[in-house]
């Protein structure tokens, strides 16, 4: 019984440790991005992926969607979304819509960016973000567009 406990330390204390180094790596590439030139957005993508894929391999699968894994899918929406401002309002929307949770319901709606496609529940979470971002690009234009419409009427 002893030896279980120690294992539990030990895991919480890695997950700690992995979530506290993504938010520290994720924080200091804020900071990084917001002081530099927009022609500089190839080389804050590159950078954001190998944080993501440093996150992704910290992450255990056998969890349920812990605060680690939502980090992971925050980055990686920040991937596809380099403009801080319009990554701000995509966070929020998403926030009020899923709580970041791939497997989210909501009626006939699914998963992080709550699409109402029945395709969207066999996609994994990064999937689902993409398909997220091509339907607010495509209705809205930007995230924050989105976001003003959803405040207004409480939808998207």
């Amino acid at each position: 019984m002893r030896r279980l406990g120690d294992s539990l330390c030990t895991t919480r204390r890695k997950r700690w440790i992995t979530m506290m180094r993504l938010t520290y790596l994720t924080g200091a590439l804020r900071s990084l991005s917001r002081r530099e030139p927009l022609w500089r957005c190839s080389s804050r993508r590159t950078i954001y992926t190998g944080v993501l894929c440093f996150a992704m391999l910290n992450t255990s699968p056998a969890m349920g969607v812990d605060n680690s894994q939502i980090n992971a899918f925050k980055l990686y929406a920040h991937t596809q979304v380099i403009d801080a401002k319009q990554y701000r309002c995509l966070e929020q929307l998403y926030t009020k819509e899923s709580n970041w949770n791939p497997a989210a319901r909501n009626g006939s709606h699914y998963g992080i960016p709550q699409l109402r496609n029945v395709k969207v529940k066999a996609l994994d979470p990064y999937s689902q973000i993409d398909w997220g971002i091509r339907y607010i690009t495509s209705r809205y234009k930007t995230p924050c567009n989105a976001w003003a419409f959803f405040e207004a009427k409480g939808w998207h």
